[in-house]
């Protein structure tokens, strides 16, 4: 991805948040040399990767697969006594007609919520023990309080305030559906660990390659710098 199109896509959710009233911590405000300041207080969000997430999974073509993510809060996995935190909170925007790919988590379970715009539209599988998707079996899931059981590779829609529950080892591919508009999506979870517990069916990769044509308008959660000396 180039580094303008990032731009891009973070001024269109900044603008897209906006419009619906929600506010994010300030760190999502910082630009790269407001973080070139920044010291070991801050190591929470460098440690945790709170912040901006903007991927195409690898494919070349946001648009058509992509995500935008938005990490509020996380604890983490790999180093609990500092950080205790059993939770992780995202905001996602699911784009109209763009699609995050089938994937499964080894670890998290989380609750996507539609907090509001289009339509949030879904494709669900249980793995087999192999990983791979199964197609015989019925996917059984809790949507809202309400247990749902449906044929595999259903499609499930979320209108704005619903949502559903994915356990672990739940195929899950979504995306906004067409003719609705974009989604905002909440993401309530167990801590969330990019690296090690995302199992894509397809997807070349988690995290995107960005061509540097420009400079950085927000800095991505995996780009900061190491903690300024002398600052605590």
């Amino acid at each position: 991805m180039k580094r303008s199109r990032i731009n891009q896509i973070i001024r269109e959710t900044e603008a897209l948040l906006k419009a619906h009233q929600i506010l994010l911590p300030p760190f999502f405000g910082w630009t790269k040399e407001e973080w070139a300041q920044k010291g070991e207080e801050c190591q929470e969000i460098r440690d945790n990767r709170l912040g901006w997430d903007i991927t195409d999974f690898g494919c070349g073509d946001f648009d058509k697969i992509g995500l935008t993510a938005l990490t509020l809060r996380n604890g983490n996995q790999g180093n609990a006594a500092l950080y205790p935190k059993p939770y992780a909170e995202k905001l996602l925007v699911a784009r109209e007609g763009q699609v995050t790919p089938m994937h499964f988590h080894w670890y998290k379970m989380e609750d996507i919520i539609n907090r509001g715009g289009g339509i949030l539209e879904m494709q669900l599988y249980h793995a087999t023990e192999d990983g791979k998707p199964d197609t015989a079996r019925d996917v059984e899931i809790v949507s809202d309080g309400v247990k749902l059981t449906l044929p595999a590779g259903s499609i499930l829609a979320l209108s704005p305030g619903q949502s559903v529950t994915y356990t672990q080892r739940l195929y899950h591919a979504f995306w906004g559906k067409k003719g609705s508009g974009d989604v905002i999506v909440g993401e309530v979870s167990m801590c969330n660990d990019d690296d090690t517990d995302n199992c894509f069916l397809e997807a070349p990769g988690r995290f995107p390659r960005i061509e540097e044509d420009t400079e950085p308008y927000r800095l991505l959660c995996k780009e900061y710098p190491s903690a300024a000396a002398g600052k605590e």
